[in-house]
């Protein structure tokens, strides 16, 4: 019988460079879209995919991190003293419960694939996600599920997959693929910032995997790659010679690179517009910019 899913890798090491100043004394991935940070929006897509444990992958400077997910006592106790309720069940949903977490240094910045290596020790010899917290999908059904259950059936490693086009298709992994079957692609061969000349596809590789315990013996033997970097994508790749099935899985949503500053415009405008109780406002307000750059 197949292995569930149950373990997660988020890799947040990075520096957020291109967020300075905000990232000096505050890390990226709580940088806040509308009003939960970023990798809380990766932690509840993880959760309804029936993830259970949580594995991030930090560097020196994360704390705030590690503080975000710890429980806060006088904070609710002056939430339930003031009757607060709905603020309080809000809150609940960023807890996590001793045992369900754990932190792992990257001590160097050797890229993806070494991000992942380093919690090699915790995930032992079953199936994986790995979730890139920049990436934020919005989706009726949460991507992470979707690709999980798509799992179920076919087992392998899957990464999840969107169309790009070409002037962007050398800052993304791009499938070289062998067969069309729906939603899914079975790949024959990864190529990790090609030039668009030579790309095998405009199918690119976004922030979410499922991932066999073999990609981790992989990352062993990964020499660096492309940008001095051990890449993710060649270890996955690297399966495929070994007669691995890997996929890619065309997921049903919008992704927004929330890692660059004009991605995280569009995503909080976007997800701003989804929340009833701001529409409105929201709409008005980009409604008269509009007139006035029009007039």
């Amino acid at each position: 019988m197949r292995k569930k899913v149950t373990k997660a890798i988020f890799p947040v090491a990075g520096m957020g460079t291109r967020f300075l100043p905000a990232t000096k004394s505050v890390p990226k991935e709580i940088m806040t879209l509308v009003d939960r940070p970023l990798v809380q929006y990766a932690i509840d897509e993880a959760r309804a995919a029936g993830i259970k444990e949580f594995i991030f992958v930090t560097s020196r400077g994360k704390g705030a991190l590690e503080d975000y997910f710890d429980h806060a006592p006088q904070l609710e106790q002056e939430l339930r003293k003031k009757g607060k309720t709905e603020l309080l069940e809000t809150l609940k949903s960023t807890n996590m419960e001793s045992g369900a977490i754990a932190y792992i240094r990257q001590h160097k910045a050797l890229g993806l694939g070494h991000a992942v290596w380093c919690a090699r020790r915790l995930i032992g010899n079953e199936p994986f996600a790995v979730m890139l917290p920049d990436d934020v999908i919005a989706a009726e059904k949460p991507c992470l599920q979707q690709m999980v259950e798509a799992y179920a059936e076919t087992g392998g490693n899957m990464v999840a997959a969107m169309e790009v086009a070409p002037e962007n298709i050398s800052s993304y992994g791009v499938l070289d693929i062998s067969e069309e079957e729906g939603q899914l692609v079975k790949v024959k061969g990864m190529v990790e910032k090609p030039e668009a000349a030579k790309a095998p596809s405009n199918l690119a590789v976004i922030g979410r995997y499922i991932l066999s315990p073999s990609v981790l013996q992989n990352l062993n033997q990964m020499k660096s790659g492309s940008g001095g970097e051990i890449q993710l994508t060649d270890a996955i790749a690297k399966d495929i010679e070994q007669d691995n099935n890997v996929y890619g899985f065309r997921f049903r949503g919008k992704r927004f690179d929330c890692g660059s500053k004009s991605g995280f415009l569009q995503a909080t405008v976007s997800f701003g517009l989804a929340r009833e109780e701001l529409r409105d406002d929201l709409r008005s307000y980009l409604r008269s910019i509009s007139l006035d750059e029009n007039a």
